[in-house]
């Protein structure tokens, strides 16, 4: 019960941003802007709408600074923090057409552990991602992907 609380709670917080993003338009904040940070559920949120729909503000703000990423197929990949983010700002604007599940499978006060799940035509895309307390703001320190 205390799941399904907090995945409607997530799905309700990504339901309002999105239309909050929408209201502003295009180009309306700047590049540098900060983005609120202070509870592991908002950088769930942020960290969804960077992956799928190409949110760009706030992206060097939500990777700790020792990040990495495994992307697990054929051949181990490992990316650093700074391939992904410079990555991630070439994606700018553009949405994935995927639906997006997320799972909180692991909380405490200082890290949260989720499921990302992005469900395509002919594929999925299942991201474990560790979110950590960094002072007051919550940071994404591990990503591993995987396909099937």
């Amino acid at each position: 019960m205390k799941t399904l609380v907090k995945t409607i709670a997530a799905a309700a917080l990504i339901a309002i941003s999105t239309c909050a993003m929408a209201a502003e338009g295009p180009g309306s904040k700047s590049a540098k802007t900060n983005v609120n940070l202070s509870t592991a559920d908002f950088a769930l949120e942020h960290y969804v709408a960077v992956m799928t729909e190409g949110e760009s503000a706030g992206v060097e703000q939500l990777f700790a600074e020792d990040f990495n990423q495994k992307v697990q197929t054929a051949k181990l990949k490992s990316n650093s923090r700074s391939e992904v983010v410079k990555s991630l700002k070439k994606q700018k604007g553009e949405k994935l057409n995927c639906t997006v599940s997320t799972d909180v499978l692991e909380e405490s006060a200082d890290y949260m552990v989720a499921r990302v799940t992005l469900k395509f035509e002919d594929f999925s895309k299942t991201d474990l991602v560790t979110f950590v307390r960094e002072g007051n703001d919550w940071k994404v320190s591990k990503s591993i992907n995987s396909y099937k």
